[in-house]
This record gives C-alpha cells, sequence and structure tokens, in this order.
C-alpha cells in the first residue's frame, strides 16, 4: 500500500513540473534610461507608468547612471512619463512622455528617454504629423522674423540715441518715427521718442511749436505707458523693473506738461507715478513740490515736500525746499520776523542730513533772519546774531 501511493506523489510531482510556467509569465519587465538636454544620464529622474486599461501605476526611480528597471508589471497598454526631479513630479512637470507603450509578459524593449535627441528631431520635425510640422514651422518663421525685428529696432534706438547725444533732435524723432512704423507695439520706442519731442521743444524759437513738440510728447509717452499696463497687466513683460519703467514713463509725461505750464496736468501725473512704483514715490512726490513751489502754490508744496519726507526721511533736500516754502508765509510783527510753524525744524534737518550741503549756507542764514540758533549733527549750537 505505502508503494503505491509513493508511486502516486512522485506521479503528482512530475505532472506539475511539466506545467509550463504559466505564472512566471504572467507579467513582464520594464526597463530605461533617462538622459537630459545636455545627453548626460539623470539620476534621481522620476518615471511613472500609467496603465491605459485599468489605471494601475508604477513609479519608479532612475540610478546614477539615470537607468530605471522593474519586474511584475502586469500586461497592457501603458503611458509612461519621466520627470526629471522628484519636485518635477509632485509639481506635475513633466519633462518628456511615450503614450501607448506596450508591455508584454516577460522582457520589453527599454523605454528611452533622450531630451537631446527629443529636441533635435522635434527642430527637424521628425514624428510630427503633418499639422504638427506645419504649426512648427509657422511657430519657427515667427520666431524668425521677431528676431528680425527686435534686432532692427535695436539699431534704429542706437542710432536715434547717437543723434540725441549729439543734440540732433529731429534727426531722433525721424529714426524712431520709422521704427514706430515698423512696428508699432512697442513701448520702448515710444518712450524715447517723447523723450527726443520733448527735450527738442526747448529749442524751437516758435511758442507755438514749442508747445505742440510738448504735446507730441506727452502723446508718445501715453501711448508708451498704455502699451506698458498691458504687458504688465498680461503678463507679457517679464522685465523684473518693468513697474519702475512705467513710473519713469510718468515722470517725463508730468515733465512734459510742466514745461508746457499744464501744472494740475503734470501733479495728476506725477501722482500716477507715486502709485505705479512706490519705491520711488519720494522723487514723484519731490517733483510735485518742485512744480508747486515754482507756481507760487506754497501751502500744496509743503503738503508735496511732507509725503517726499514721509516716502523718505533721509531725503535732505526736501528739508530745505519746504524751509523754503514756509519762510514765505513769513509775516512782520514790527520789525521783527515771524516764521510759520515748522520753519526753523526743516532747516534744522537739513543742516542735520547736510551739515557741509550745497544749501547749508543758505539754510543757516535764513534761520539765522528768523532769530533761530544753528544746530548740526554735532549737537553743537551757534547763537544767531
Amino acid at each position: 500500500m505505502k508503494k503505491y501511493f509513493a508511486i502516486f506523489v512522485l506521479g503528482i510531482l512530475a505532472a506539475v513540473l511539466c506545467v509550463p510556467p504559466a505564472f512566471a509569465q504572467a507579467s513582464g519587465t520594464v526597463q530605461g534610461t533617462c538622459k537630459d538636454a545636455d545627453g548626460k544620464p539623470v539620476a534621481d529622474a522620476v518615471v511613472v507608468l500609467e496603465n491605459l486599461d485599468n489605471g494601475q501605476k508604477y513609479t519608479l526611480k532612475t540610478d546614477k547612471q539615470g537607468k530605471y528597471f522593474s519586474l511584475g508589471v502586469s500586461p497592457g497598454s501603458y503611458l509612461v512619463t519621466f520627470y526629471k526631479n522628484g519636485d518635477d513630479f509632485k509639481a506635475k512637470k513633466e519633462t518628456d512622455h511615450v503614450k501607448g507603450v506596450h508591455i508584454g509578459a516577460g522582457d520589453n524593449p527599454p523605454v528611452d528617454f533622450d531630451t537631446k535627441k527629443n529636441l533635435e528631431n522635434q527642430a527637424k520635425g521628425v514624428g510630427l504629423t503633418p499639422e504638427q510640422l506645419k504649426q512648427m514651422q509657422e511657430a519657427q518663421a515667427k520666431q524668425a522674423k521677431e528676431g528680425s525685428t527686435v534686432k532692427t529696432l535695436n539699431e534704429k534706438l542706437l542710432a536715434a540715441k547717437t543723434a540725441s547725444d549729439a543734440g540732433d533732435f529731429d534727426g531722433a524723432i525721424a529714426i524712431l518715427t520709422e521704427a514706430n512704423q515698423i512696428d508699432a507695439t512697442r513701448d520702448l520706442v515710444w518712450f524715447k521718442l517723447g523723450d527726443a519731442y520733448r527735450l527738442s521743444a526747448p529749442k524751437q524759437a516758435d511758442p507755438a511749436e514749442k508747445q505742440k513738440r510738448f504735446g507730441e510728447a506727452a502723446d508718445s509717452y501715453q501711448k508708451a505707458i498704455e502699451l506698458k499696463q498691458d504687458a504688465i497687466k498680461n503678463g507679457k513683460d517679464k522685465d523684473p523693473n518693468a513697474t519702475k519703467n512705467l513710473a519713469a514713463y510718468y515722470n517725463n509725461m508730468a515733465d512734459s506738461y510742466n514745461r508746457a505750464g499744464k501744472i494740475d496736468d503734470a501733479v495728476k501725473t506725477y501722482e500716477l507715478a507715486a502709485q505705479a512704483d512706490p519705491g520711488s514715490a519720494a522723487q514723484s512726490y519731490f517733483n510735485i513740490g518742485a512744480v508747486l513751489t515754482n507756481a507760487g502754490k506754497v501751502d500744496d508744496a509743503v503738503a508735496a515736500f511732507d509725503k517726499c519726507i514721509a516716502a523718505d526721511p533721509t531725503r535732505a533736500e526736501a528739508y530745505y525746499q519746504k524751509g523754503v516754502n514756509l519762510l514765505g508765509k513769513a509775516t512782520l510783527q514790527g520789525d521783527k520776523m515771524v516764521a510759520a510753524p515748522g520753519t526753523a525744524e526743516a532747516f534744522q534737518k537739513y543742516l542735520e542730513l547736510q551739515p557741509t550741503g550745497g544749501h547749508s549756507e543758505e539754510a543757516k542764514a535764513m534761520l539765522a533772519s528768523i532769530g533761530s540758533p544753528v544746530e548740526t549733527t554735532f549737537g553743537t549750537k551757534k547763537k544767531a546774531k
């Protein structure tokens, strides 16, 4: 009985050993190499395999040679995505992908990612559909045209600068007008045209022509401002100094209004410059104070210089100009001059910041005229004569 049982067991084992290894062949291997745009292997890259039939995913990492490998991958059609590093993977910022990769049971052909080779093939249009190739060619043509336009405009800008530096503002105006005829969407060209008109205006003997040129300058600056604002709003202007440039456009436009005698327009435009770039607001408010001082609007000028000081408490010139305006409000009581409140403090602060500045002697004389002692940063006080 035992003898028959042993034979039966051996028969079962033999039958099992003869069964084809179907289970071992029910999954496949996947492997490949990842290279960057320089053709170098990418270590610690992330490769994700996603089964397009059931959504099953496998996440693999490359070794120091940029290679990845995995056993036990279920057969099917896969989307294989290459992420250059773990942060890109978390942000879903892929470097490349291949869709429709067939993975069968057993060994499979490698799925490589060669960024450099892919870029070269893309440039040649390899592997693109006719529609994709057309789109690529149109994009390349557009890029080439843009490069040509930028080159031409830069040449025009350089020529206009050379003319302006030589005092030939009419020549600069002609060159920049040609540039705008080539492409009227460049804010810098309009800005430079505004400068050329503004600087040429004082040279005109005819008052009407002078006013006309200041008007042309303001119009050119307005066009530059509109284009710059649109570029900033739509994210087209990547320049970190975009708002500073916008403020400069406003400042020069305000100067044109001021020189044309349009005081209210000048003040409003300087305010816009301060809003465009709060970091440079002190200069804009100082300019407002200067415009109002020249216009004889003392109280408004003092208010503007106070704004300048609030934006930059170290601006000595603002204290001096504030003092000058306040001194204009002094009154006489008998034979004694009585200064408006804050006059002495303004001049003292100027001397504290600039004890030997360009207006130091004038500031001391004005303090003396109102009977105020002179103080310096050294803490010494001199009795006014």
